[in-house]
């Protein structure tokens, strides 16, 4: 008998799946003899991802992946960077993560080893080698310190990529609010509305729903999740990047304007069959802290100065004194776009021009101008400006525009709660009230007093009359 039942407990030993069942203080002592990992990572690493802050609408090494895949990779990413950067071996992440039955985060991993052995294993040691390269080559925030630090070098580059059109100026907006709310909130993760970010941003809402899927798409930002009928959405945005123009400004596109023109015009041939002079190219360079700041202001509405207006006033706030041919390149605007927003601000006294190169006058970033031969009547401020441009009022009514919606939608939920059901048990129709019991058994009916030929049985129950069946004698 004991020989047959060791049998059968080393039988069940060799299965894959209960080798977990037997050794799960080995598993707990192989952890505790590993460098600590951060709490919220342990617990993903154990419990997988149960809050949902990894979402898996996202691409796996440069391929369209499924939903799971996508999520693992994530998963598994997170977890092999914080095991780098406490320290851990390749090996020991990889045994950690096929560790059967303990590991929530090694689940596909796991799949994996079992439809094609080793390709989990070849999976986590891509994943741990991608990961070690990413926390060599960046700089661990322990500090609030070393937060700001980070923040700081990340509207840097926001500053020095080339944000182009008028997709890429909202995106430049939406970039600079939220790092203005990290900021202010000491964390990448932040809880922003729709709305809210609007207003931040001088546009309307549509226009950051699609500004949103854009940097989501270009891996920028992070939804953690959607928020609910109290508080916005949370997001985190993303800091490592590893080529600044196609990975900070979602918007650039692969080619190139040329920076080439002819003094002689269009001749037989094409407009670049005269002879050609070469501008030397400008790389993009503005004042994120200026744009910031001005980006909410109503003269930088859609139809005043725009998102390109407020860029060529952020490149020169940046490096006053440039011409229009650098502000094509610092501003990531084009040619016709640099001469209409100069000419713009020129006429409401804020800048003026000094042979080829335009200056700011000396407080235009407050809206005050100065007196010129394009302008004899500047403006004093902002709000000024905006009543000269036609955009007066535009911010004001769309606050109050989304006042109104946030109210409707608070009374909808209270109207709803009202008319909600109350959370008790239906009164059951056959059960008799005990006043409208007479002692002899029959029913008084509860709207005209009279009693009726109805009687009720000995668990409350209603007995209806049957018309076709005996008839009542005397109780």
């Amino acid at each position: 008998m004991d020989t047959r039942k060791n049998r059968a407990t080393n039988a069940v030993e060799e299965l894959p799946g209960a080798r977990g069942i037997r050794h799960t203080s080995s598993r707990i002592g192989f952890l505790a003899a590993l460098p600590p990992l951060s709490p919220r990572i342990q617990r993903l690493l154990i419990e997988g991802d149960t809050e949902g802050a990894y979402p898996s609408d996202t691409t796996q090494r440069g391929g369209t992946t499924s939903n799971t895949a996508a999520h693992a990779w994530r998963i598994t990413r997170a977890v092999a960077a914080d095991a780098a950067r406490a320290g851990w071996r390749r090996d020991q992440f990889v045994d950690a993560m096929l560790l059967i039955g303990s590991h929530k985060a090694g689940d596909h991993a796991r799949r994996m080893d079992a439809r094609r052995p080793h390709e989990g294993r070849e999976w986590l040691t891509r994943a741990f080698n991608g990961a070690s390269e990413y926390v060599a080559t960046g700089e661990r925030i322990a500090t609030r310190q070393d937060f700001y630090v980070s923040l700081a070098a990340l509207r840097g580059r926001v500053e020095v990529a080339p944000w182009k059109g008028t997709a890429g100026k909202t995106d430049l907006k939406n970039m600079l609010a939220r790092l203005a709310i990290c900021e202010q909130s000491g964390d990448w993760d932040h809880t922003v509305s729709e709305r809210d970010l609007a207003e931040r941003m001088g546009c309307s809402r549509e226009a950051v729903r699609r500004s949103n899927s854009r940097l989501k798409d270009a891996g920028r930002i992070r939804q953690l999740d959607r928020g609910d009928h109290r508080n916005g959405a949370r997001w985190m945005l993303i800091l490592h990047v590893s080529r600044v123009s196609q990975a900070v400004s979602p918007t650039v596109s692969s080619g190139e304007s040329h920076d080439e023109t002819t003094p002689q015009g269009p001749l037989a041939g094409g407009a670049m069959s005269g002879l050609t002079v070469r501008l030397p190219r400008q790389e993009p360079n503005i004042d994120a802290r200026t744009a910031t700041r001005l980006m909410s202001e109503d003269a930088f509405a859609h139809l005043g100065l725009g998102g390109s207006g407020l860029a060529v006033v952020s490149a020169l706030a940046e490096r006053n004194g440039q011409s229009a041919a650098e502000l094509v390149g610092t501003a990531s605007i084009s040619r016709p776009t640099a001469f209409r927003q100069l000419k713009k601000l020129a006429e409401l006294g804020l800048v003026q021009k000094t042979a080829e190169l335009y200056y700011l006058t000396e407080k235009a970033t407050e809206g005050a101008g100065q007196i010129t031969e394009e302008c004899t009547e500047p403006v004093q401020d902002w709000e000024q400006a905006a009543q000269r441009l036609g955009t007066a009022g535009s911010g004001q009514r769309r606050r109050d525009r989304h006042d109104r919606e946030r109210r409707h939608w608070e009374t909808t939920q209270e109207r709803l709660a009202e008319r909600r059901r109350p959370a008790t048990p239906a009164p059951n129709p056959r059960l008799v009230p005990q006043e409208l019991v007479r002692p002899d058994g029959t029913v008084i009916d509860s709207r005209t007093g009279e009693i009726t030929e109805w009687r009720v049985a000995s668990d409350g129950e209603l007995i209806l009359p049957d018309p076709w069946g005996p008839e009542w004698g005397p109780a």
